[in-house]
C-alpha cells in the first residue's frame, strides 16, 4: 500500500520504510514550539523528569507572543519563566519584544521550518508549516516539555482527505475564504485526526501566505495536520527564508484517502464564518445586514504582508466608520517594517485604524480589542467560539483581510467590492 506525503514524513522520521493509519510509532522532532501560555508549563515538566538540558539547543523555539508585550503581572511572570529558561538552556531560537512576531508567522520567517521537518509546537496552530510541506501539529505543554528533552514525540499516524485544487480565485478571493469554504463544507469535525493534504494544478494559483493561511485552519477542521505539495514556490520560499536543507516527500500514486474532495478556486466567494463556530459559513452574497462594533485585521492566520496590502488597498482614501474600532497587528518586527516602508501603515492610520505591535492579544480575548457584552467583531483571526474574544455574549465573525476592511469602512459586515 502506497503513503501519503505525512506517512512518509513520519515514516522517515521513525526510522522504518512504511507506516499506516492507526499506527503508533515514536518519530524524531526537527524543532520544539511554546510560546508565553504553554511553555511555563511545559517547563515544569521538562523538570519534573529530570531533564537537565534541552535535546538540541537550535531545535527548540520560544515565543512569547499571546500575552505580550505583557499585559499584567501574572504574564510577565509567564515570559519572565520563558526567559530565564531560554538563557539558562542556552536555547538559540528565544523571540521576544523587540525581535518577536506571532510564532506561526515568525517561524516560517525565520526559516526554521521546511519541507520534509516534523514539528511539534504547544500551540494547536503549529499545523502552519504544512504549507511548507512539513509535518507539524500542535501538542499539549507535556509533550512539549518531553520533546525539549529527548527530541522525540509519539504519534498515531494518521489517515488522509486529500484536496485536489483547480482553477484560479476571483478578485478579493483569498487563501482564508478556500479554508472557510472547506470548512463549512465538511464541518469542523470533518478531518478529526486526519491529514488534510493539499496538490493539484490549482496550487500554482494559491501564494505562500495563502497555504500558511489554509494550513493554520486546519485545525479548525479538526485536522492533525495541513500539508501542501510541494512545488517551485514552495521551493523558493524555503530559499530565501532558510539555509537548512529541505527534504521534499511526494504521495504514492497508489496512497489511500479516506476521501478525495475537488476544489475548484474559480467558484468560492468571499466567505464569513458566523458565531460561534468556524463551520457557520455564508459567502458574503448571503451575509445580510450585520452590524459591527470592532474590526480587527491581524493574527498568525492574516497578519502577513500581503493581508496588510489586501487591506489598504480596500482602506486606502476612505474612513473608519465612526462607529467601529479597527485594529491592525503585522504579524511580525519585520512585516511591521515593510508595511511602513510600504506605506501601508500610513493608509491605515490616515483612515482611522490603530496599530499595534505584533501580538496574539486580541485574537484570543487577552488584551488590546477585548469586546463588551453584545459587541460584534469581524476578525481575520482563527476562532470565534463564544467569549474567544471576550464577553461571553460577544460575537466573532471570521472573515478575510479584504471583507474586514470594506467592513470597517461600512459599519457593517460588507464586500471590498462595495467600497473599493
Amino acid at each position: 500500500m502506497g503513503m501519503t506525503m505525512t506517512q512518509k514524513i513520519l515514516a522517515a522520521h521513525a526510522g522504518l520504510e512504511s507506516v499506516k493509519p492507526g499506527q503508533l510509532i515514536m518519530a524524531k522532532l526537527d524543532l520544539v514550539l511554546g510560546n508565553d501560555i504553554t511553555t511555563p508549563v511545559a517547563i515544569r515538566e521538562f523538570r519534573k523528569i529530570g531533564a537537565k538540558e534541552v535535546f538540541d539547543k537550535e531545535k527548540i523555539a520560544i515565543v512569547p507572543d499571546h500575552f505580550t508585550p505583557n499585559k499584567d503581572i501574572k504574564s510577565a511572570e509567564q515570559c519572565k519563566c520563558c526567559r530565564e529558561f531560554a538563557g539558562d538552556m542556552e536555547v538559540k531560537n528565544y523571540f521576544e519584544v523587540g525581535q518577536m512576531g506571532i510564532e506561526h508567522a515568525l517561524i516560517p520567517e525565520k526559516g526554521l521550518a521546511v519541507a520534509g521537518d516534523v514539528i511539534i509546537g504547544a500551540d494547536s496552530h503549529t499545523c502552519t508549516y504544512g504549507a511548507l510541506g512539513a509535518f507539524s501539529t500542535g501538542v499539549g505543554s507535556t509533550d512539549m516539555g518531553a520533546g525539549m528533552a529527548r527530541g522525540e514525540a509519539w504519534f498515531k499516524v494518521p489517515e488522509a482527505i486529500k484536496f485536489e485544487v483547480t482553477g484560479k480565485m476571483g478578485p478579493w478571493v483569498s487563501g482564508k475564504d478556500v479554508i472557510l469554504h472547506i470548512i463549512g463544507m465538511i464541518g469542523v469535525d470533518g478531518a478529526l485526526y486526519k491529514s488534510m493534504e493539499f496538490s493539484g494544478e490549482g496550487l500554482k494559483n494559491l501564494t505562500m501566505d495563502d497555504r500558511f493561511t489554509i494550513a493554520n485552519m486546519a485545525i479548525e477542521a479538526g485536522a492533525k495536520n495541513g500539508i501542501f505539495a510541494v512545488d517551485d514556490e514552495t521551493i523558493e520560499y524555503m530559499k530565501e527564508h532558510s539555509s537548512r536543507q529541505y527534504r521534499v516527500f511526494e504521495a504514492d500514486e497508489d496512497a489511500e484517502y479516506s476521501e478525495i474532495i475537488k476544489i475548484d478556486l474559480s467558484k468560492i466567494r468571499p466567505t464569513v464564518s458566523f458565531p460561534h463556530i468556524p463551520d457557520n459559513t455564508r459567502t458574503i452574497d448571503e451575509v445580510g445586514d450585520v452590524r459591527i462594533d470592532q474590526v480587527v485585521i491581524g493574527s498568525c492566520t492574516n497578519g502577513r504582508i500581503s493581508d496588510l496590502r489586501a487591506a489598504a488597498a480596500v482602506l486606502k482614501g476612505k474612513k473608519v466608520h465612526k462607529n467601529v474600532r479597527a485594529i491592525i497587528f503585522p504579524a511580525t518586527q519585520k512585516i511591521y517594517l515593510d508595511a511602513i516602508r510600504e506605506g501601508l501603515i500610513e493608509i491605515f492610520i490616515e483612515a482611522g485604524a490603530v496599530v499595534s505591535t505584533p501580538t496574539c492579544g486580541p485574537c484570543l480575548g487577552g488584551h488590546m480589542g477585548v469586546l463588551a457584552a453584545g459587541e460584534r467583531a469581524v476578525a481575520t483571526t482563527n476562532r470565534n467560539f463564544v467569549g474567544r474574544m471576550g464577553h461571553p455574549e460577544s460575537e466573532v465573525y471570521l472573515a478575510s483581510p479584504a471583507v474586514a476592511a470594506a467592513s470597517a469602512i461600512t459599519g457593517k459586515i460588507s464586500s471590498p467590492e462595495e467600497v473599493a
